[in-house]
C-alpha cells in the first residue's frame, strides 16, 4: 500500500508474512522519539520520601509521579524540578516515527487507518531497519 503526504513523498507499507508492517520511503528531515525512563527519578522520589511514609504520608504511584513531572517540567523553582533532571531517555527504543510532511506513528497507532488491510492491527513496537521501519503490531 502507498501513502503519499502533503508533500508529495510516498510511503510504501507492506505486510509481512507475521503482521508486522515494513514501512518505507524517505525519512530525511525526519523526527523520532525515544520513550523516558522514570526509575532513577522515582526512586530518588521514595527515598526523598521515605521519612514521611513511615510517619503516615502516601506517596505519589509511579504514574502519579510521571504526571507530575510533565505538569511541571518548564517550572525550575518547583519541588518536582530535581526529578525531572534524573529523567532518562531508552536511547535503543523508538517509540515515535515523523517524518515531515507525515504520516505521524507511534506505538498505539491504529494502522487500519492507512488500509483496510492492516484492519486490527495496532503498533507494538517500531526496530529501524535499512530503508526504513519494521513496525511490530499486535492484533486488537
Amino acid at each position: 500500500m502507498e501513502y503519499t503526504n502533503r508533500y508529495n513523498d510516498t510511503y510504501t507499507f507492506t505486510l509481512d508474512e507475521d503482521n508486522n508492517i515494513l514501512w518505507e520511503g524517505s525519512f530525511e528531515g525526519c523526527r523520532f522519539g525515544m520513550p523516558n525512563d522514570y526509575t532513577k527519578a522515582y526512586n530518588q522520589y521514595l527515598d526523598d520520601e521515605y521519612y514521611n511514609f513511615l510517619h503516615g504520608d502516601h506517596c505519589m504511584t509511579l504514574e502519579v509521579f510521571k504526571a507530575e513531572i510533565h505538569k511541571h517540567f518548564h517550572d525550575i523553582e518547583h519541588k518536582m524540578r530535581k526529578y525531572v533532571m534524573l529523567v532518562e531517555t531508552v536511547k535503543n527504543k523508538i517509540n515515535m516515527v515523523d517524518p515531515s510532511g507525515g504520516p505521524y506513528i507511534a506505538i498505539g497507532a491504529d494502522m487500519g487507518y492507512f488500509s483496510e488491510d492492516f484492519k486490527g492491527l495496532v503498533v507494538s513496537d517500531i526496530k529501524s531497519i535499512d530503508g526504513g521501519y519494521k513496525l511490530i503490531t499486535k492484533q486488537i
